[in-house]
């Protein structure tokens, strides 16, 4: 697996903490017994052959049912233990994920959790093919989450975010054209975060020109103070900020977060940290036009 996944085994084998030649030596006795190479092999690249794309899915199932057997004795005297690998988009204001993370990790100290930033997509994808167990997801209200069980967090309009010293920044609200012809900056082309903005203005019959692209919202903010352009955000992703005024935006593009995990087979440590969040997302309300949404499971396909 690790072979497969780095594409080299200089890089695989100290992912395994064995030298290289221990880890070829492995493989040539595992292709020999197999009596078929798993890879092809030049001085720069390495490949999994059609037997070892084939060898791969059946050896990751090996591999997590030896972890699950461990986690299922494990439960077997009320613990919960194995591993948790969380996704987290820039934008989560749903729930308070450094604190939820924080009970989790207090409450299930046997559970080994990393978390990585990146976006919807990407999650719904590495969650489908068991690279992610559980991820924070925020979605247009046209765009349901799709090869993932996922549950509602809440749902909310953007508001435009501008320099404290815009024309438009004293508005008690705006529309869409108001703010057509300035600078934006947003997430890149083609990502969920992007695409809600350019849906949104689409069904208003509106072009705007998108000069910066950025993948963190403390990026967009800091553009946005420097009075480079403005951005949509949810409200929560706003922080107090003197050099910033985020103002509503009656026809701005319409978000939803979810939770999403595994939809066959969670881990416990993945259903408790989704038991976690419920608990943490029904304790009251955000702040401005955000709400939070009714924790009904749903099912996509």
């Amino acid at each position: 697996m690790a072979i497969a996944e780095e594409r080299n085994f200089t890089r695989a084998a100290e992912r395994c903490f064995v030298v290289q030649s221990a880890l070829s030596h492995q493989i040539k006795a595992l292709e020999q017994e197999l009596g078929t190479a798993l890879f092809v092999r030049s001085s720069r690249r390495v490949e999994l052959t059609p037997a070892g794309e084939a060898f791969l899915v059946e050896a990751r199932a090996s591999l997590a049912a030896a972890e699950r057997a461990a986690v299922v004795a494990a439960e077997a005297t009320g613990q919960v233990r194995g591993s948790l690998s969380l996704g987290v988009i820039p934008t989560v204001t749903a729930v308070d994920v450094p604190d939820v993370v924080a009970s989790f990790h207090a409450k299930y100290p046997h559970v080994y959790l990393t978390l990585r930033a990146g976006g919807s997509d990407e999650f719904m994808q590495d969650i489908s093919v068991g690279r992610l167990d559980v991820a924070f997801l925020g979605l247009d209200d046209t765009t349901a989450p799709s090869g993932v069980t996922s549950r509602e967090l809440g749902r909310g309009r953007l508001v435009a975010v501008l320099p404290a010293g815009h024309r438009l920044a004293n508005q008690r609200q705006l529309v869409l054209a108001d703010v057509a012809g300035e600078t934006f900056i947003d997430f890149p082309a083609g990502s969920p975060g992007r695409l809600q903005a350019d849906r949104a203005f689409k069904r208003a019959g509106l072009s705007r020109r998108v000069a910066f692209e950025a993948a963190s919202t403390e990026f967009m903010l800091a553009f946005v103070a420097r009075g480079l352009g403005i951005c949509l955000l949810p409200e929560g992703s706003v922080p107090p900020d003197v050099a910033l005024q985020a103002v509503p935006c009656v026809d701005g593009p319409y978000r939803m977060e979810y939770i999403a995990w595994d939809r066959f087979n969670p881990t416990p440590g993945a259903l408790a940290f989704i038991d976690q969040v419920s608990r943490s997302s029904n304790r009251g309300p955000t702040p401005g036009s955000w709400t939070r949404g009714v924790i009904t499971q749903q099912v996509a396909a």
